[in-house]
């Protein structure tokens, strides 16, 4: 069979060239363009990689216009349904599900690494208490390469394995402890008798003088959260994470990168901003006249929590997460809950406006969840830090992958300069 091509012409006489055009499993179809500056002398020109795919990946997929989530093949809806966070997090890591005796070995990993070295507590208290958990939680992971350099040899799959359980097993503590210093309780020790997100719970709101039992409607929709938001592709943190890995770095030095990109609020800050925004509009009344302003672009309001870089369909994940903040807010009686209303009815009116429409600006993630967190008693502070704590094993499996793609090489993106050509230095005496 033949190779497929694509050619490519020049209207400035350049000659024709052929690029191959690769074919994955599902999804578009690539042009293979890594030879044009060598058959050319030029670049293409794609800021914010808007059409270009980065590397091979069997992790995760994603049809936007379809609003299909995947990881490893299985659709997030049935997952979210039927798995708790570490059966899926074993299937982004390994590529298959586990059996029940891989689930078990698997679970017992985790759980027996969840302690964390007891000098790592005294980072926190460089920080000052009203330190951003972002702030934190990069310090604190990019340290760990300094407490565990055993197993920080990228060449050796069973350092990179361990790094990969240390990872999962520590975030949860780090993350519940950056909570903790925050709001100056003391730190609470995991507990081997809990389950992985109960024991996120538990160190999260457990305290001395009263202790923490999960609820199991409130830990299921936390579980549900770390899920659908363990993998989605190549978004800029786990691009961040591969260009940091593809240097060589250490996997804890690459996670603790994709924390700092995943700090924006484009990025894993946005559920913060719905929530910024719902507390603006105020009352369902409202809602015309913010609507009217974002259309019109007035004082640079947006509507937030709406629309996706890749999704032009509804994300599937918003889906799920709307049915899991019903749940907690009938648990918890806050079935009345004024900004959970107010979501339902901006959500109403964005679905039935054809400028929304038009745009195919439909609820992510991030609109609800900010709202399941709220009603956790999760301080705002803290949403970016738990997304975090949920990709750092799509990160991981990520990294992985990186590390044994014979195709990789150390990122280094080009640019189409625009500055100033040659110019003569002119010593200070003579500068008009």
């Amino acid at each position: 069979m033949s190779e497929k091509l694509a050619t490519l012409s020049f209207s400035d006489g350049t000659p024709s060239v052929d690029f191959p055009v690769l074919g994955g499993t599902v999804g578009p179809e690539v042009i293979d363009v890594r030879a044009l500056y060598a058959k050319t002398g030029k670049f293409t020109y794609d800021p914010g990689f808007m059409s270009t795919a980065s590397c091979r990946s069997n992790i995760t997929y994603i049809d936007g216009d379809q609003g299909i989530l995947q990881y490893r093949g299985y659709p997030i809806e049935q997952l979210a349904e039927h798995c708790d966070f570490l059966e899926v997090a074993y299937l982004i890591l390994n590529g298959e599900l586990p059996n029940q005796e891989q689930k078990a070995t698997f679970v017992d990993i985790i759980k027996h690494h969840t302690m964390v070295h007891e000098q790592l507590s005294r980072f926190y208290s460089g920080f000052r208490r009203d330190a951003h958990p972002m702030a934190v939680l990069c310090g604190v992971v990019g340290a760990l390469s300094a407490f565990y350099h055993d197993s920080i040899d990228i060449h050796d799959a069973r350092s990179r394995e361990i790094s990969a359980f240390r990872l999962i097993a520590k975030l949860p503590t780090i993350t519940a402890m950056t909570y903790k210093y925050s709001v100056g309780q003391p730190f609470r020790y995991p507990k081997n008798s809990l389950s992985y997100v109960e024991n996120f719970l538990y160190m999260m709101f457990g305290t001395p003088c009263e202790d923490y039992t999960p609820n199991p409607v409130l830990t299921r929709a936390m579980e549900r959260i770390l899920i659908l938001h363990a993998d989605h592709e190549q978004n800029a943190s786990t691009s961040t994470v591969r260009l940091a890995g593809s240097t060589g770095a250490n996997p804890f030095a690459c996670i603790s990168a994709g924390i700092a990109s995943l700090w924006g609020p484009a990025h894993g800050g946005a559920n913060e901003a719905v929530l910024k925004m719902l507390a603006e509009i105020d009352d369902a009344k409202n809602i015309p006249a913010f609507i009217k302003r974002v259309k019109e672009k007035d004082g640079h309001a947006m509507l937030m929590g709406f629309g996706h870089r890749v999704y032009k369909n509804y994300d599937p994940r918003a889906k799920i997460i709307q049915k899991t903040c019903h749940e907690v807010l009938e648990e918890l009686d806050l079935k009345d809950d004024k900004l959970f209303k107010l979501a339902i009815a901006l959500e109403k009116v964005a679905l039935e406006d054809d400028y929304f429409v038009k745009r195919k600006l439909y609820p992510n993630v991030d609109f609800y969840s900010g709202i399941v967190y709220k009603a956790l008693s999760i301080p705002v502070s803290m949403f970016t830090a738990i997304f975090a704590l949920a990709r750092t094993v799509g990160w991981i499996a990520q990294w992985n992958e990186l590390i044994s793609d014979p195709d990789q090489k150390i990122g280094r993106p080009r640019q189409l300069f625009m500055g100033a050509t040659r110019r003569e230095f002119v010593p200070m005496n003579k500068r008009k």
